[in-house]
């Protein structure tokens, strides 16, 4: 699928972020089916039209979540190609101003850089035209790729949560990282 830039919330040099839609859902689910080795036990995006649907109506429908959909410029798979996906859940407004983010890589983008370019840019749309103040990540502790990834953004490890999460049918041990809008213009 190729994006126009006027779909792009913002870019930097190799990725650019846009909302969900329900068309991405053919490109989306066969990108999920083909990624589940790397997202078991860890996550478990829809991989079906239907499941994509739902999901995808949550994120654009529910007032408390943001999806965001990092897409390649000029990548291998063409311009525009889903890389992964980047959620703020869980958003309240007034004095907390905070979310939650959620975020996966698809195989063929894991490991090249394009997920934290694509955070870095999720964050500053957050703290930026979203006007949050704080955001959150909740990672199990053997998710060794999703800590690398919120480490190299800038955010800090602030606690653990024995049975935080329901995963992959028990309740999950997570780390809890966090950034603030200060700290990001500070660092």
């Amino acid at each position: 699928m190729s994006h126009t830039a006027s779909r792009l919330l913002a870019e930097g040099p190799r990725v650019g972020i846009r909302h969900f839609t329900y068309e991405d859902g053919a490109e989306f689910a066969a990108l999920a089916r083909e990624s589940k080795d790397l997202h078991r036990p860890w996550l478990f995006p829809p991989d079906s039209a239907l499941a994509y649907s739902a999901y995808a109506g949550r994120l654009i429908e529910d007032r408390t979540k943001a999806g965001f959909l990092v897409c390649e410029k000029d990548g291998e798979r063409g311009d525009g190609a889903i890389a992964g996906f980047i959620n703020i859940n869980n958003i309240v407004e007034g004095g907390f101003q905070c979310g939650a983010l959620g975020y996966g890589a698809f195989a063929h983008a894991a490991g090249r850089g394009l997920m934290r370019e694509g955070l870095d840019l999720v964050v500053g749309h957050a703290f930026g035209p979203m006007r949050l103040h704080r955001l959150e990540i909740n990672a199990q502790p053997r998710n060794t790729a999703s800590i690398a990834l919120a480490r190299s953004c800038g955010f800090r490890l602030e606690g653990f949560s024995p049975k935080m999460i329901y995963v992959d049918g028990e309740w999950r041990d997570h780390e809890r990282w966090a950034i603030t809008a200060e700290m990001r213009t500070s660092g």
